[in-house]
C-alpha cells in the first residue's frame, strides 16, 4: 500500500484513513473484499494485476476458486456505476487493471428526470405495490416525451425505503429534476402528493395533492404528468400529453391482478411464471382488453419456450401467438406493449419481418422507454444488425444506471460478442449480468459456451453441471427450439461452445 491517505479517480477517492470508497464525498457500498481488489488495481498505477494476486490480496492466506474474484469483479463494477467498463479493464487470462476514463461527454441539451418510489402512507406494507405501480406508470408516461429522458424505475428504486438527500440521488443518477411523493390508501378512498424539485438549486418547482377515490387514480397520474411536463418542458404540446396517456383497463381489480403477477413474472423461474401467467389470465378475464396483461401473458408463455420449460398449456405457442395479436389490436399505441410483442414475433411466431417492424415502432413512440431498448436489443441480435444490438442494449445501460434489470442488456452483449468472436469480452459481460440475476437461462448459456470456446473446458463443465442443476429438462434441441431462426449463424458460436462443454442434445422438441 503507498503512503498517500486518499486516492482519487473520476468521481471516486479511495479513503484509506477509513479503508472506504467514496462517490462525491458519499459513501460507496463496496465491502471489505471490494475495497482491497479496488485498491490493488489502483496501487498498481495502471499496470496489469494478475488474478492471482488480486486473491491474494482479498483473501489473504486462503485457497479459493477464480470464480469467486469474477464475482467480486463484477459486483464492484456494479457498484461503479455505468462507466465501470472504462474504470476496470479485463485483460484476458491475464487479470485486470484500473483505467481512468476521460471525461463524459457532454449531454446533448436533454434535461433527466428522476422518478423516486413514493412512500406507502397506508400503514398496511401489503400495499406496497400499489403505491410502486402508480410510481411506474408515471415514468412511462413521462418517458414518452422527446424532449426529455427519464431515469428508469430500477435504477430510481433503489433508493426505495431510504432517507435520501435529493442533491445527492440526482448526481448519483446524473438527473436535473427529482420527482417524490407519497400515496395514502384508505378503503375506496386515495390520496397522492407530488412534488417537482430542481436538483441544481434544491428548490421546489410544483408541489401537489390530489384526492379521491381508487377509481380515479389513472386521473391522477395524468394530472402528475401533465403537472410535471408543463414544468420540465413548457413547449410540449397538451396533444402530446393526451397521446401519453396509455390503455387503461376496465376494472381496477384487473389492475390489481397486473400489479401482483409482475414480481413473480420477472423472477424468472419456471414456477414463478406459471404463477404470473395465472394472474395475468385472471386480469384478462375481468377485462379481455387490458393490452399490457396481454402482452405479458404471452410473454410468459414466450419464456416457456424460450427458455425450454415445459408447456403452460396444451399448445404454448398457438396461445402465445392468440394473446399477442390481443395485446397488439388493444394496444396499438403502447410502446412497452409494441416492444414486448416484437420479441414474440420473433422468437414464438418466427415472423421476423413483422418483428423488426414491431420494434422500430416502438421506437418511434417512444425511444427512451428502457423495455422498448431492451427489445430493440434482442430483436436486433437475432434479426437485425448485431451492432444496433449492442447500441441499443447500452443504451438502455446508460439510461438506466444500476438497474437490476440491467442483466438482460448485459447477456445482449455478451450474445453479440459470441457471434462476433471475441469470446472473452462475451464471457465478461455474461459474468456481470450473472452477478445480477443468477438465474437466466441465456446468461448461463454464454457463460458455458465463452468458457468453452476459450478453451476452459474444466470451467464450462462446471458451468454446465451447475446450470442442470437449476434446469435439469434443459437440452440443446430445447434451446435451439425456443430461439428465433432467422439466421442460424447468430446462435452457432454458443451452441457448438454448449457442445463443446457436454451438454446434453436432447432429441426433436
Amino acid at each position: 500500500m503507498n503512503g498517500k491517505m486518499s486516492s482519487t479517480f473520476g468521481p471516486f477517492a479511495l479513503d484509506r484513513r477509513r479503508a472506504a470508497l467514496t462517490r462525491d464525498g458519499a459513501d460507496v457500498a463496496i465491502g471489505h473484499k471490494g475495497y482491497a481488489l479496488l485498491e490493488a488495481l489502483f496501487d498498481a498505477g495502471g499496470e496489469t494485476v494478475g488474478k492471482a494476486a488480486l486473491m491474494e490480496r482479498a483473501w489473504p492466506g486462503t485457497i479459493v476458486e477464480e470464480g469467486n474474484l469474477t464475482v467480486q469483479i463484477a459486483a464492484l463494477r456494479k457498484a461503479l456505476g455505468e462507466d465501470a467498463d472504462s474504470y476496470i479493464v479485463t485483460v484476458p487470462r491475464v487479470g485486470y487493471r484500473l483505467a481512468v476514463p476521460p471525461p463524459p461527454e457532454a449531454a446533448p441539451g436533454r434535461p433527466l428526470v428522476a422518478v423516486l418510489p413514493f412512500n406507502n402512507m397506508s400503514g398496511d406494507q401489503s400495499q406496497e405495490y400499489f403505491a410502486d405501480g402508480i410510481v411506474e406508470d408515471i415514468i412511462t408516461a413521462l418517458s414518452r416525451f422527446r424532449s426529455f429522458a427519464v431515469i428508469a424505475r430500477n435504477s430510481s428504486f433503489v433508493y426505495k425505503g431510504r432517507a435520501v438527500d435529493v442533491r445527492q440521488v440526482a448526481r448519483e443518477l446524473g438527473v436535473r429534476y427529482v420527482l417524490e411523493g407519497s400515496v395514502r390508501l384508505a378503503g375506496d378512498r386515495l390520496r397522492v402528493t407530488a412534488q417537482l424539485i430542481d436538483a441544481d438549486s434544491g428548490s421546489h418547482l410544483w408541489a401537489d395533492k390530489f384526492d379521491g377515490r381508487v377509481a380515479e387514480v389513472f386521473d391522477m397520474q395524468d394530472r402528475i404528468t401533465e403537472s410535471v411536463v408543463t414544468i420540465v418542458e413548457p413547449r410540449i404540446r397538451w396533444a402530446e400529453i393526451d397521446r401519453s396517456r396509455r390503455e387503461r383497463p376496465g376494472s381496477l381489480a384487473a389492475y390489481d391482478l397486473y400489479l401482483r403477477a409482475i414480481p413473480r413474472f420477472v423472477a424468472e423461474t419456471p414456477a414463478d411464471n406459471e404463477a404470473a401467467y395465472d394472474l395475468f389470465c385472471r386480469a384478462i378475464a375481468l377485462d379481455p382488453h387490458y393490452a399490457p396483461a396481454l402482452s405479458l401473458a404471452a410473454g410468459a408463455l414466450t419464456n416457456q419456450i424460450s427458455m425450454g420449460w415445459p408447456p403452460l398449456v396444451p399448445n404454448n405457442r398457438a396461445r402465445c401467438i392468440e394473446l399477442m395479436e390481443a395485446a397488439l389490436l388493444h394496444g396499438s399505441d403502447d410502446a412497452t406493449v409494441l416492444a414486448r410483442c416484437s420479441t414474440m414475433l420473433i422468437h414464438s411466431a418466427h415472423d421476423y419481418d413483422r418483428g423488426m417492424q414491431m420494434i422500430a415502432r416502438a421506437l418511434d413512440v417512444n425511444p427512451n422507454n428502457i423495455t422498448v431498448l431492451i427489445c430493440a436489443g434482442i430483436v436486433h441480435l437475432h434479426c437485425g444488425s448485431v451492432e444496433a444490438a449492442i447500441g441499443y442494449a447500452r443504451r438502455a445501460l446508460t439510461l438506466s444506471p444500476g438497474d437490476s434489470d440491467g442483466y438482460f442488456s448485459m447477456t445482449t452483449i455478451s450474445h453479440a460478442n459470441m457471434i462476433l468472436g471475441d469470446y472473452a469480452k462475451a464471457l465478461e459481460w455474461a459474468e456481470r449480468a450473472q452477478a445480477l440475476n443468477p438465474r437466466n437461462n441465456p446468461t448461463h448459456w454464454m457463460l458455458i459456451a465463452a468458457n468453452a470456446q476459450l478453451g476452459r473446458m474444466t470451467e464450462a463443465r462446471r458451468r454446465v453441471a451447475e446450470f442442470h442443476a437449476m434446469v435439469p429438462q434443459v437440452t440443446i434441441a430445447s434451446i435451439v427450439a425456443g430461439q428465433p431462426g432467422k439466421d442460424p449463424a447468430r446462435l452457432a458460436a454458443v451452441i457448438e461452445g454448449l457442445r463443446m462443454a457436454g451438454m446434453a442434445e436432447g432429441g426433436a422438441v
